[in-house]
Parts: structure tokens; sequence; C-alpha cells
């Protein structure tokens, strides 16, 4: 069935069921979020989730949710078809041409907590209270194996990652067209995890010439070996007990996308493998069962920087960088100084390489929130995000 929508009127019961789009993607109402909510999520939701307290601009306008559900491919597996899903958030008004940013989810324990499922998702729920209340498409890509998507879940897994957001964008670009929609501008950002990605993003974008308003990132590390040989080779006093996690979640993506049989029982303990196992395929676990200390869940020999470097898993992320090439984009990096998953080190590690180049590519600036860790990061750099967006 293909239906062309004008501009978002009143909901009806036609709009609840799933809706083609002539390009093969299709789309979904499922909920239209009125002011009240949004700003309910900037005052209450939000400061309550993050444990801060940031100033946030009044929504102006209720917006309508859409999944979003498109056929992507695999790149680590020669392309392999597969289909995805993802969140696109369209404001509520007359107006039939809006700036769209593309936010980047971060790190989550469970399958649902992504974009297309908003009321589980409190970083998107914040994204689309702070932008969609205020006049911009926002759009989410759940990344493979995450969403509905029956894949195995690729964290980490840069090609894949970049193809998820990157289709998604061609997906929501179709199903705006169907609703004679036009955006003015495209802007991305993601938080943690998702900063990674929004960098991997950035970089396909450039490559293929489609232009990019700004980016910006918060608690983002673009280098994931940096990420995860820091808590093992220089670990820190306030390091998260949940950054055993990553290890659990790279290791068994890397061996599923990469298709390194058996790489997880390399990197895991014998004691743990099975419960890592049921972390990664998000079954029901006792998460006080996994050990926080990293010595009892990780190998010993990992502990050896170089083995660590020169062992299948370690090589896969050395070449897991999203950063080492000519920026072209305007980009924000927001870093917090008490941020316990990423250091402030690693939070400049962009800008630091891009003035590094010669006399200096000055397109990317690391920005300090100051005392604030993981959570606060991102909650206090949203609406520095939506200020910068704003003015470009």
């Amino acid at each position: 069935m293909v239906i062309t929508i004008a501009s978002p009127g009143p909901v009806r019961a036609a709009e609840m069921t799933s809706i083609a789009v002539p390009s093969g993607v299709s789309y979904e109402l499922i909920g239209r979020w009125d002011v009240d909510k949004l700003n309910q999520i900037l005052t209450v939701d939000a400061p309550k989730f993050f444990a801060i307290s940031v100033p946030y601009t009044p929504a102006r306008n209720a917006v309508r949710l859409y999944r979003v559900t498109y056929s992507s491919v695999v790149p680590e597996k020669s392309n392999k078809p597969i289909v995805a899903t993802g969140l696109l958030a369209v404001p509520e008004t007359d107006a039939t041409s809006f700036p769209l940013v593309s936010y980047q989810h971060g790190t989550v324990y469970l399958k649902t907590q992504v974009p297309s499922f908003p009321d589980q998702s409190p970083e998107t729920q914040l994204m689309i209270a702070q932008f969609a209340g205020q006049g911009y498409v926002v759009i989410g890509a759940d990344y493979f194996g995450m969403g509905s998507s029956t894949e195995p879940e690729g964290y980490g897994v840069m090609a894949s990652q970049q193809q998820a957001t990157f289709d998604m964008l061609r997906a929501s670009k179709a199903v705006l067209d169907q609703m004679k929609i036009s955006t003015s501008k495209l802007f991305i950002g993601g938080w943690s995890e998702g900063g990674f990605v929004t960098m991997a993003f950035l970089e396909r974008l450039e490559k293929v010439g489609v232009k990019v308003d700004g980016a910006a990132t918060a608690s983002g590390p673009a280098d994931i070996y940096s990420l995860l040989s820091g808590f093992i080779d220089f670990p820190r006093k306030n390091d998260a007990t949940w950054v055993n996690v990553l290890y659990i979640l790279s290791a068994f993506s890397f061996e599923n996308y990469y298709d390194i049989p058996g790489l997880a029982r390399t990197v895991i303990t014998d004691e743990y493998y099975d419960l890592a196992k049921k972390v990664y395929e998000r079954q029901q676990y006792n998460a006080s069962d996994i050990p926080t200390d990293l010595t009892k869940l990780i190998r010993q020999e990992y502990f050896d920087p170089d083995f660590f470097a020169n062992s299948a898993y370690g090589k896969i992320a050395l070449a897991t960088q999203a950063y080492r090439w000519i920026i072209k984009t305007p980009v924000h990096n927001y870093y917090g100084e008490a941020d316990e998953i990423v250091s402030v080190g690693l939070g400049k590690l962009v800008m630091n390489y891009q003035q590094g180049i010669g006399g200096g590519n000055n397109r990317v600036e690391a920005i300090s929130t100051g005392p604030t860790d993981h959570r606060g990061t991102f909650a206090t750099a949203v609406p520095l995000w939506k200020k910068w967006f704003d003015g470009q």
C-alpha cells in the first residue's frame, strides 16, 4: 500500500499500519508526543535519569514518531542483505521544510533501548524533546542486531555501523519525500558508543560527498583500541564498574561479524564465558554476576600490551578508529572531566590529531562540559549542540 501524506495532520487509523514507500522502505506511526510530554522529559525525566539539572529550551510543538523499516547490507559479510529499523521524529507544524539531525545512540543493555523504541530510551527521549520539539526532524538508526533486527549485535563493528546509519538516512529521506517534507540542513550527533558511530558516519558521508553542516559528540571514543586498552593498561580510580560489558559485546561482535570462530573464548575466561554469551545475546542474566574485576573476566595474557595489540581481537580494535582522515566538516567533541568511561585525553583525541597535521586542521574543537560524569556530559552537551546547530 502506497499512501502519499502532505503535512502531518490529525492521526488517522490508516496511519497506524505499516506504510510502504516507493523505494521499498516502510514506516509506521508509533506515537505522538505533545508539548506537555516533551517538556516533562526536559524538566523531570531527563534530570532524573542523567542525575544532573540542565537548562533546556522548552518544546514549542508536538512530535510524531515513526518506526522506519529498511533494507541494508552487512559489509563484513560480503554485503549480506538484511532488514534494519530506526526512528523518524517529525515536528507537528505547518512547515514543510526542517533541519535534520541524525542521532547515534550509546551502549544499552536491552535490544529495545534504542531509537525506534523511544519509550525505552531516555537518551532518544531527550533528543526528541530538545530537537524535534523545536522544529528539527530527528532520526536514529537501531544498529544491526538492535531494535527489530534479527541479526547478531554488531557492537563496535565499524563498517556495519556506518552502513546502518547511512541507509537509515536514505530511508528517512524517502519517507520524508512521500510526506512532502524537505530538509534544509543535515547535522549528526551521538553519545558514548554513538559518539564513535557519529565520527565513523561522518567519514562515510564525507567520502561520498554528502554535505554535513555540523557533527557533535558527547563522551565519544573515536579510537576503540585506546578505549579498551585504557581500562586494562592504565586504569583510573573512577573507571566505571560496567566497562566489563564493553569487552563482552565487542568480543562476540568481532567473532560474529569478522567470522573468527571462537574469538570470544580467547578473550573471556572459561568461568564467565557462558554468562558473557548471555549478556551478548540479550538473554536474562543477573548483572551483579558479571565480575567488575577485569582480571577475572578477561584472560590474563591480554594484560600484556604487546599480546593484546597482536591478538586477533586487538588487531580488529586497532583498526576500529574514526578520526584519521582530513575532516572537512565542523566538529564539536564534548568531553567530561569526571567521565568514568571516556578519559579527557580520549575526548580530545580527534582535535589533537587533526591539529597535529602540519599547520593544523582547525575544523575539530574539543569542548569541556566541566566536572561531569558520563551521563552528565551528554545531558549537558545536548543543549550546547542545539545552540551550535541553530547557528550553523
